[in-house]
């Protein structure tokens, strides 16, 4: 068996079906519109559906094509009494796992004393020529596969498969039962399990396609096949030659059709909630040895960046504005290591191949790490690039520096060039970057590494760069030392 929704394996199937795609093809009689193709469905995929909890208090169809199903059955029966019978069990929850395959609906029913009979619905399957009609149908309205595809069956998709010779759901007499308790028309076993597959049919119409004969991945790929190839056919210079000679510039969907569409296609649901998290890479430490040239332990760190990458552009793309964002640019592979070896943190090992991979010994690649964590790539430049702004810009500069304190507060700075300014005796630093923006450095170990996110005032930024050092236990005075 299955899952509730799930495709059986023909050699897991209580009921001898294979794994052959089924009898619609090959034993249908002619094998043309589907006259004489076999009810019972011998050979073919299978879904299990798990027992449904009793439907007290509510309807067994809500969609239009559920209750065409009933419909079916209630014009086909001779005995009212025996639905109403098998519609009180079918509401109690009398009726087990239901199996569907082509041709034919099993459950294992309980009456009302317990006792089990095993009840089927046979249904006549398409021949392989009603679908070929139905799949080229499909292919010519994509909406029609939409809202398949959203588990709805618009009436104006029965319309056209049956104008294309493809009749979906049942009429007078199309539902035949067979019942362990003998009886030869509809009993209440038979018809409480054709109330429960009303139940199935709202939640998803590929149940009735199954029932006539193909399942939903079978018709998606030979949907898929034949898009493929029209599209192909569509693009040889024939097509084009045929489309010039006749005034058609391309295939499109006709105006009435799409508008038609409107009102069967149901409005886009709302984005699931974004994860709190990225998620967890896979791990790959197995017992089967990796292929020679396989770092494992690599390919974990990439399949977890992967993730953390992921759910960063999720959160960019659902944040206001996104669309008026500009477009990143595109990272080095330099600049792209140093980013990898930011947002992964890995072991030693592979800390050190991204070093290389980024230009830098380990103990340099630990500042870039800083500085992208404060700024990405601006602030990754800001700590390797060394640049002498013009004279002019390097006065506007210094005018900033005296004007960003009150009179008598500022620090003695010492100029470097290159737009940087050293606060003397203090361990700290004001780099400024080609968008005027100022970066605050602090000394440590001999080296000067970032201590903060950039301001666009110089004050604001040394001030951060002091709480940073206070925080952390490193004055200036020790970090100039």
């Amino acid at each position: 068996m299955s899952d509730d929704y799930g495709y059986d394996d023909a050699d897991d199937s209580p009921y001898d079906v294979d794994g052959a795609y089924g009898a619609d093809d090959t034993d249908a009689p002619g094998g043309d519109d589907g006259a004489g193709a076999p009810r019972d469905g011998g050979r073919g995929p299978e879904r299990t559906f798990a027992a449904l909890p009793p439907a007290q208090g509510r309807g067994f169809a809500t969609s239009w094509w559920g209750r065409a199903w009933l419909q079916a059955l209630e014009d086909t029966a001779l005995d009212g009494r025996q639905l109403k019978e098998g519609r009180r069990l079918a509401r109690k929850g009398g009726v087990g796992a239901v199996s569907v395959r082509p041709g034919r609906i099993t459950a294992m029913v309980r009456d009302h004393d317990g006792t089990a009979y095993r009840s089927d619905i046979l249904l006549q399957q398409l021949g392989a020529g009603a679908w070929d009609r139905f799949l080229d149908m499909a292919v010519d309205r994509a909406g029609h596969i939409a809202a398949l595809l959203n588990r709805e069956m618009p009436p104006h998709l029965v319309e056209d498969a049956a104008d294309a010779g493809a009749e979906l759901l049942p009429g007078i007499g199309d539902l035949e039962p067979e019942c362990s308790c003998g009886a030869w028309d509809h009993c209440p076993h038979s018809g409480a399990l054709c109330y429960q597959v009303a139940r199935l049919l709202d939640e998803d119409p590929f149940v009735l396609l199954l029932a006539r004969g193909r399942d939903e991945r079978r018709l998606l790929h030979e949907l898929q096949m034949r898009s493929a190839a029209r599209a192909v056919r569509a693009g040889s210079a024939g097509a084009a030659a045929a489309a010039r000679d006749t005034g058609q510039v391309g295939r499109g969907v006709p105006a009435g059709e799409a508008f038609a569409a409107a009102g069967i296609l149901p409005p886009l649901p709302a984005p699931p909630p974004v994860p709190d998290a990225p998620g967890l890479g896979p791990s790959l430490d197995t017992e089967t040895p990796p292929a020679p040239g396989i770092d494992p332990a690599a390919l974990e760190v990439l399949a977890a960046d992967s993730a953390v990458r992921a759910h960063r552009m999720l959160l960019d793309a659902l944040a206001p504005g996104h669309e008026q964002q500009p477009l990143p640019v595109e990272l080095t592979p330099r600049q792209d290591a140093v980013r990898l070896a930011a947002d992964a943190r890995p072991d030693a090992r592979i800390g050190a191949r991204l070093a290389a991979g980024s230009g830098r010994p380990p103990v340099e690649l630990e500042a870039a790490v800083r500085a992208w964590g404060y700024g990405g790539a601006a602030a990754l430049a800001v700590l390797d690039d060394e640049w002498e702004p013009d004279p002019a810009d390097l006065g506007r500069a210094g005018d900033r520096l005296d004007g960003a304190w009150e009179a008598g507060e500022r620090p003695a700075l010492r100029a470097g060039g290159r737009a940087r300014w050293t606060v003397a005796g203090a361990g700290l630093q004001l780099r400024l970057d080609r968008d005027g923006r100022w970066w605050p450095y602090r000394k440590e170990r001999g080296r000067w590494v970032p201590a903060g996110p950039a301001d666009d005032d110089p004050a604001g930024a040394l001030a951060g760069a002091e709480e940073c050092g206070s925080a952390d236990g490193t004055s200036g005075a020790d970090a100039a030392g």
